[in-house]
């Protein structure tokens, strides 16, 4: 008994469990005995795909981070207007645009230009801060920060700004997001954020 089993192996449709490509024969078949391979014909028909091969450095280059940058806090950063710590509040306390259950407060958008949800900071998934619901405790608690850590100069706007924009300058190893070297964030939406943190809550 003669059989020719055909397969495609790119797409996941194989007819056997041979993995060859083309048009394979195979003789000695019989209802109990497995079927033995004696004769190979390798027949490349550009009707199936043999091998796709696909360039991933675009998806590379594009997800890579760029280098560590410092940056500089602007000028009347940090502000006690309330419109900018809501915006920073919302920005901590959720993940994306599609994911926000409430409306954004006044200069701030659930969308980005091309319609896409904007990605948030979720900061509240690692950092504890003044009525968080649900705070995680991988990062440094927040917890009153300006008392603690600025009043105190243990730490400054400046450290607090860099920190989020972009937190590889002090601790290479860090597990935080990178803002604003990649883009995620703006100048002004760091601003906000940083104005949250050291808000009277």
């Amino acid at each position: 008994m003669k059989m020719t089993i055909g397969l495609k192996i790119i797409g996941v449709s194989t007819a056997a469990l041979i993995t060859m490509i083309g048009c394979n024969t195979s003789t000695n078949l019989s209802k109990d005995a497995k079927p033995t391979l004696v004769e190979v014909d390798v027949k490349i028909n550009p009707k199936y795909s043999a091998i796709e091969y696909h360039d991933a450095m675009p998806i590379l280059n594009k997800d890579w981070l760029k280098a560590p940058q410092k940056f500089d806090m602007p000028d009347n950063c940090v502000s006690n207007k309330k419109e900018s710590i809501a915006r920073g509040a919302y920005i901590f306390h959720n993940l994306n645009g599609k994911k926000a259950k409430t409306k954004p407060p006044k200069g701030l958008s659930k969308k980005l230009a091309n319609g896409k949800p904007k990605q948030f900071g979720n900061c509240v998934a690692c950092h504890n801060i003044e009525g968080a619901k649900g705070a995680g405790n991988i990062g440094v608690d927040l917890t009153n920060y300006k008392e603690y850590m600025i009043d105190t100069k243990t730490r400054d706007y400046q450290f607090v700004y860099q920190k989020i924009a972009d937190p590889r300058i002090d601790n290479p190893a860090t597990h935080m997001t990178v803002n604003l070297t990649n883009d995620l964030f703006s100048q002004s939406e760091i601003c906000d954020i940083v104005s949250y943190i050291v808000s009277k809550k």
